[in-house]
């Protein structure tokens, strides 16, 4: 399932007046808690890029424990 942003007009937002980068200050998609996942339309890549994030992560729980 896929949308459309409302503001986007073939890459520029109308709602910022400038080009479309989806996150920014002022994006719709940048309001509340909510996690937004872009892609890059290839499940693999997609795959590899979450992967790296999780390994990139700092476990502080298990920090605090070792001291």
């Amino acid at each position: 399932m896929g949308w459309t942003c409302q503001h986007d007009f073939k890459g520029y937002c109308k709602l910022l007046s400038k080009d479309c980068m989806p996150g920014t200050k002022g994006c719709i998609l940048n309001k509340g808690e909510h996690e937004y996942i872009f892609t890059t339309g290839n499940y693999e890549d997609d795959k590899k890029v979450d992967e790296d994030k999780k390994s990139n992560e700092i476990d502080f729980a298990a920090l605090a424990r070792s001291n």
